[in-house]
């Protein structure tokens, strides 16, 4: 933790002094929540962080009897609402929408971090997985991933890729085809999702890991073709088409998303939260939604979410050293 994230949290101990005494915190955690819990989505409005979050929301909003208010904050590769999570009180009143960019990739693509993810945040639990599938434009001939490959050896220039941005699980999941491939890539990194699906529909970049969500009607219509997975299994939206792995190409890159609060929340509230999340997260309702949207409901507590944030991290360290990727 940085030095003034030490200074800040030292005051706010400092003003509280009597907090300290375990009577006093037990006055403190016993009522918790007895005002608005404040989400902080650091991705974009009507993005899949943002409707996951609503969607859990909600439920966490009926199970703790106040209000559960999203706020987005995007930017910076999620860091910019990262950086308000780690730097709000630890008092259970902030909580975060953990996720691939800010909780793993982007210490290692990023020089100046506001955070440090395994620091400055405490675990609650997994929401879901967000699987990628593979995309072309209908003018390139490929109609499956070897041939994809094949095509993209063909060429006389590197072939390119777009993704909402540095960290994205579409940016990491093309990173990983370019290390495993040995393809000469090129990374573009866009802040408009709509005007990146129009670029590859018209030919202007080569291919996409994009979330099921963002593509399903365009490939179903034939405006851009897909011709792979990126997840470990076959999705419901294209259920005949193979994953990377079934095609001969070892990779499995999927988003995720979970909830974190900032470290130092009193250990009853963080048990609380987690106790929530995993009954939200069983509510049949709930599922349902998440996997209509695209996504894979998944229900972890927080010390196996912990455990699989951890290896995330070293996961795309070694993707992201290998092929230079960096985001400033």
């Amino acid at each position: 933790m940085s030095q003034p994230m030490l200074t800040r949290r030292g005051a706010l101990l400092a003003a509280g002094g009597a907090a300290l005494l375990p009577g006093v915190a037990a006055a403190q955690t016993g009522d918790w929540p007895n005002r608005p819990i404040r989400w902080i989505n650091p991705g974009p409005a009507g993005g899949a962080g943002d409707v996951l979050s609503r969607l859990v929301g909600d439920r966490m909003q009926a199970r703790l009897g106040q209000p559960v208010v999203v706020d987005n904050r995007p930017g910076a590769g999620t860091n910019i609402g990262m950086t308000a999570v780690a730097r709000a009180a630890p008092d259970g009143y902030t909580v975060g929408l953990a996720s691939i960019a800010a909780n793993a990739a982007n210490k290692w693509l990023y020089r100046n971090m506001q955070f440090d993810p395994e620091k400055d945040f405490a675990s609650v639990g997994m929401i879901a997985l967000v699987p990628n599938i593979v995309v072309i434009p209908p003018s390139v001939p490929a109609q499956n991933l070897q041939q994809f490959i094949a095509w993209a050896r063909a060429q006389n220039r590197p072939i390119n890729f777009g993704s909402v941005g540095a960290g994205s699980s579409q940016h990491l999941a093309g990173s990983q085809f370019q290390m495993i491939t040995g393809l000469q890539m090129q990374h573009l990194p866009y802040t408009n999702s709509g005007q990146m699906n129009t670029d590859l529909i018209e030919g202007r970049i080569d291919m996409l890991f994009q979330s099921i969500s963002a593509v399903t009607q365009m490939a179903q219509t034939g405006r851009m073709r897909p011709i792979a997975v990126s997840g470990a299994e076959r999705v419901t939206a294209f259920p005949d088409l193979p994953t990377m792995q079934q095609q001969g190409v070892e990779i499995v890159s999927t988003g995720w998303f979970g909830l974190c609060t900032p470290t130092g929340v009193p250990e009853p509230i963080l048990a609380r939260l987690e106790t929530e999340l995993l009954a939200a997260m069983e509510e049949p309702g709930l599922r349902e939604r998440i996997a209509t949207g695209g996504s894979v409901p998944r229900r972890m507590g927080r010390v196996e979410f912990a455990e699989f944030m951890a290896a995330e991290s070293a996961r795309w360290r070694t993707v992201i050293q290998a092929v230079g990727a960096t985001a400033d």
